[in-house]
């Protein structure tokens, strides 16, 4: 997930660069471009964090369902 965050705000980036390098972007535009980028980025790392959490909740599931069915096999 890290890597998709990073080559999304790099791309932003690139694209706030180029458009401030161009001369033909105000400071209006490029602070709007950043702005979005930032909200994108926000945007992905929550995405990551419930990733996350699905994923120790689907881990823990795992777990739970071995212990029962190891359980099951001793009686």
């Amino acid at each position: 997930m890290f890597t998709e965050i990073s080559k999304s705000s790099a791309g932003a980036l690139m694209i706030a660069g180029a458009l401030l390098l161009g001369g033909c972007a105000s400071q209006d535009s490029v602070a709007k471009a950043q702005s979005t980028a930032d909200q994108a980025l926000q945007t992905a790392q929550q995405a990551d964090q419930r990733a996350q959490q699905a994923s120790l909740a689907a881990q823990s599931a795992t777990e739970k369902a071995d212990r029962m069915y190891q359980q099951g096999l001793r009686k």
